[in-house]
């Protein structure tokens, strides 16, 4: 297994799960662990050793950003490609870089929900 994916993906987890309001569990395969607000999709975590990813919705102009500045940052796996980038272990891929990737997706998905279904200020 690569420390490096264990990491980026425990430093994913652990900043969705300190999120107000946030769930998760794997709805669509045993490999990919979701998480949500408000029944909204987040954060995917890739459980397969072979690929440590993590996916989160992005702005698209952010998202081709990272993507032509970061060799392991993709367009996102499995969603749309222009909201949505992965991210895996490789240089420059900081605990503060997906730290901040997860808090932008999260904030993303709860800008857009009626404000009755967003979860307390955080």
């Amino acid at each position: 297994m690569n420390t490096a994916g264990e990491r980026l993906q425990d430093t994913a987890r652990q900043t969705a799960l300190a999120l107000p309001g946030t769930d998760h569990g794997y709805p669509f395969t045993e490999h990919l662990d979701v998480y949500k607000v408000a029944g909204k999709v987040f954060l995917i975590v890739t459980d397969d050793p072979d690929e440590q990813i993590i996916t989160v919705k992005c702005e698209p102009e952010h998202a081709s950003a990272h993507v032509r500045r970061y060799a392991s940052i993709t367009p996102g796996r499995y969603l749309d490609k222009r909201h949505w980038i992965s991210l895996g272990p490789g240089p420059h891929i900081t605990k503060r870089l997906v730290t901040d990737a997860v808090e932008d997706s999260y904030d993303l998905v709860v800008e857009r929900l009626p404000k009755r279904a967003r979860p307390g200020a955080r």
